[in-house]
């Protein structure tokens, strides 16, 4: 059984639609997916509709942004099948709306030096909840100002150090909600939350302060970012702390940073049956 546990849309950062994303899925011969939008719960419904169509599990689920304090860095955590998905709207919409204070602040840094219609990068986000960077260089990719997506010219405007956008890229890191918080919030929704990819943001520290306190359900141990030997020490503490174990592809379309279709990552079905398992026991706790 193939199960990619991350990927996605143009609800958020990706650059194929839903039904787009699950025919995708149906193609590479996919029989589960996740769509984790960032900040978004949009997805729920349509997916499910869609998943039936194509004959594909799908599993509801989102991406948080976070912050943890403790290190001054970001991380994120998916919530996967959430209860009570009316009790994250309220930080899905204020992660939102920073998301577009943020997004149209570096828009208007980059128009100033740069020619190209503010309308154009509207056509790459007018999908999404926000305007992400990937919308930016699009459009500059379309006026001829780049040929790479994630090239000097990203790094020129969106390095922390220097960047053109750096104060945008700095205060994101701070004005994202503690992990916590974030974690608190899931599990009052009846979700399951997972550590997103440690390697990315550094949060091998967190996860085992999360692991020791009982604060986290679950890590992303199959990601593109993992390296052998942080894996090895991510089943190592999955294992200890009976944590669930997830993998996805992290599935952005046009939009990756580095080549990875659908499916390049990938949850073992013990993983899917041991998060199922814990859906269900979480379901009848709420239920008593």
């Amino acid at each position: 059984m193939k199960v990619d546990l991350h990927c996605h849309t143009t609800l958020s950062d990706g650059s194929l639609g839903i039904e787009e994303t699950i025919a995708q899925a149906k193609r590479n011969s996919i029989d589960c997916v996740a769509i984790t939008d960032h900040d978004s719960l949009s997805s729920l419904s349509r997916s499910s509709i869609l998943g039936r169509r194509y004959g594909i599990t799908v599993i509801p689920a989102v991406e948080f942004s976070a912050f943890d304090g403790a290190r001054k860095t970001k991380a994120h955590i998916i919530c996967y099948l959430p209860q009570k998905p009316d009790r994250l709207e309220g930080l899905c919409m204020r992660n939102t709306d920073f998301r577009k204070k943020r997004g149209m602040s570096m828009a208007r840094k980059v128009i100033e030096k740069y020619s190209i219609s503010p309308d154009h990068i509207a056509k790459y986000s007018s999908g999404s909840n926000a305007i992400y960077k990937c919308h930016i260089m699009h459009a500059l990719m379309d006026y001829g100002h780049t040929t790479r997506l994630y090239g000097g010219l990203y790094k020129k405007l969106f390095n922390m150090d220097d960047g053109l956008c750096s104060e945008e890229v700095k205060r994101e890191i701070e004005e994202y909600p503690e992990v916590k918080f974030v974690i608190q919030l899931i599990r009052s929704a009846g979700g399951i939350a997972v550590l997103a990819h440690p390697s990315v943001y550094d949060n091998f520290e967190l996860l085992e302060e999360l692991a020791v306190k009982g604060d986290i359900d679950g890590v992303e141990v199959w990601h593109q970012s993992t390296k052998e030997s942080d894996k090895d020490f991510l089943l190592a503490v999955a294992q200890k702390h009976n944590l669930i174990t997830t993998g996805g592809s992290d599935f952005h379309g046009f939009y990756n940073h580095k080549a990875k279709p659908l499916g390049s990552n990938l949850t073992p079905s013990a993983s899917l049956h041991k998060l199922q398992n814990f859906h269900s026991s979480i379901k009848k706790g709420l239920t008593v």
